[in-house]
Order: C-alpha cells, then structure tokens, then sequence
C-alpha cells in the first residue's frame, strides 16, 4: 500500500489506498486519490512510467535520462501540476515520489518488472472545503488516456473518471 501523508483524517487518507490495493498495473490509466480536510489538501497518484515517460524501465541514453529528470522536475512542481480552486486558498507543502526504475523515495516492491511511479502531495489550505476543482496537468503526456480518480471529502467519497482532453476534477457530488 502507498505511504499516504495525510495525518488529521486516517479514514479519509487510507480508504482510497486500501481500495487500490491489488489494482493492476494498466498503460494509458493511472490512479489518483484524493483526501479533503479542513486545512489539507492531499493527492496520491500511481501511474505506470509508461505512461508519463514512454518506457516503463530505467532510463538508459542520455535522452531518456533527461525526460526522467524533466518528469521529476514537474512532478516536485506540483502546484504547476495540479491547480486548487483558488478559493480554497492552498499552498504546496510537500512531495514525495517513489519508483524504483527511476531509483526514488521507497518504492512498491509489488513494482517489479512493471515499473511505476508514485508521488504524495500535500497542500496547506486555509480552507480546504472551499476546493470546488482541481485542474490536472497530467494529460501534457500523450501515453495517458484517463484517470481513475477517488475523492474522500467532507461531503463524502465519490469517484470520477477524467478522461482526455478533460483536465478539471469537480470535488462536489
């Protein structure tokens, strides 16, 4: 199961993840989770490397390192990755990534011989419950098609699929 960062509501946090657990590795969908709380914001994402980077390994020329680079680049970007609902007043407070291709954070040892990567966002919000979307800057990467995304939320957990070329993720039922 991923590490999940969110520490206020363990509920909210973990039922999302536990209901990933055992999900396969499919190319062209990644997962996305989202916890909703007071003053958090937290994003889980799980994409088969495929997806994001074309090849689904460690990088071996010279080329495919520096797409690697600019991929981890963009994901410790966050907040030009995902945009919050100015609304709710969020500001980008860690980030986490893990892939054992790409040789970071603590990878899945469930990954082996499908290499994936997983990043842990967190935003500080001063009023988290007023994110009315999230726009999702995934879709720049022409391998992924759709994403499965579940939302746990003070107003309760739904899913959504988004799905190119959609890119807003609406927080409310």
């Amino acid at each position: 199961m991923k590490r999940c960062l969110t520490t206020g509501l363990v509920a909210l946090c973990l039922l999302p993840a536990l209901a990933h657990a055992g999900r396969p590795h499919v190319h062209g969908i990644a997962t996305l989770d989202i916890a909703v709380e007071a003053r958090k914001i937290s994003l889980q994402l799980e994409s088969p490397l495929d997806n994001l980077l074309g090849f689904e390994r460690a990088p071996r020329s010279d080329a495919e390192r520096r797409q690697a680079d600019a991929l981890v680049a963009r994901l410790k970007a966050a907040a030009t990755l995902w945009r919050i609902d100015p609304a709710a007043r969020c500001t980008l407070a860690r980030v986490e990534l893990a892939s054992s291709a790409l040789q970071l954070g603590r990878p899945d040892p469930a990954e082996e011989g499908h290499a994936d990567i997983d990043a842990s966002v967190e935003f500080d919000c001063v009023d988290a419950a007023r994110a009315g979307w999230i726009d999702v800057g995934l879709f720049d990467y022409p391998h992924l098609q759709r994403i499965d995304v579940q939302v746990a939320a003070p107003q309760g957990e739904f899913r959504r699929d988004l799905k190119r070329p959609d890119r807003r993720i609406v927080l409310t039922r």
